[in-house]
């Protein structure tokens, strides 16, 4: 099996069950991890063979612009998407770390993580 992931990428977006959370906004970390099996020759070196970076990035930054309640949303939004772009995927994974969520006391981050076998 072939893995391929994002980790890390950045992105201020305004999700959040709280109204104020979605006008003020705060920052998120995304990471998405897919897999599949190569029925291809990896050894041809062409894009079409794998998964293209560029477009994993581009479905995140499109769903984290869809301002969402929950941040499972989002995240079942991009695992949508990155299913129907690479139909061959067998499995994704998908995470969400909200930082400094709005609690009495500090807290680094708040943490999802959706999975998808196929």
């Amino acid at each position: 099996m072939i893995n391929v992931a994002l980790e890390g990428a950045e992105f201020y977006a305004y999700h959040g069950f709280y109204p104020e959370e979605q006008v003020i906004g705060t920052h998120f970390l995304v990471d998405v991890q897919v897999g599949f099996y190569a029925d291809i020759d990896v050894e041809k070196d062409n894009l079409s063979n794998t998964v293209n970076y560029e477009v994993l990035y581009a479905i995140i930054e499109e769903e984290m612009k869809h301002t969402r309640k929950v941040i499972e949303s989002v995240a079942q939004a991009i695992l949508n998407r990155i299913t129907t772009e690479f139909i061959f995927i067998e499995i994704a994974v998908v995470t969400i770390k909200k930082q400094r969520p709005p609690f009495r006391g500090p807290l680094k981050q708040s943490v999802i993580t959706l999975s998808y076998h196929k």
